[in-house]
């Protein structure tokens, strides 16, 4: 069993920076990547931005250019530095992590973050 935390989520003013921690735990299998995602009250929940284990990166297009992804394979950490926040950043913050080979999801519990106008 895979166990994910996240970390890192806050009440911060618009234009602020908040960097979101999450660390793997447990039986970890072989990772196809880890991400972050997000959700809003009354939105469906999306992909922010994704780092598969070669290290390629992928971002929504509202947070390109803000946020950046990265991770610590010795750690089984990833991180999400978030810059220029916005209020429409605000939601639950989710991290994901994908098996290899069986495309397994888990995920973690969330974090708030909460960016004020």
């Amino acid at each position: 069993q895979v166990q994910l935390v996240e970390s890192g989520g806050d009440l911060v003013q618009a234009g602020g920076s908040l960097r979101l921690s999450c660390a793997a735990s447990g039986s970890i299998p072989s990772i196809s990547a880890m991400g972050w995602y997000r959700q809003a009250p009354g939105k469906e929940r999306e992909l922010v931005a994704i780092i598969t284990n070669g290290g390629s990166t992928s971002y929504a297009g509202s947070v390109k250019g803000r946020f950046t992804i990265s991770r610590d394979n010795a750690k089984n950490t990833v991180y999400l530095q978030m810059n220029s926040l916005k209020p429409e950043d605000t939601a639950v913050y989710y991290c994901n992590l994908v098996v290899r080979n069986t495309g397994r999801n888990y995920w973690g519990q969330g974090t708030q973050v909460t960016v004020s106008s």
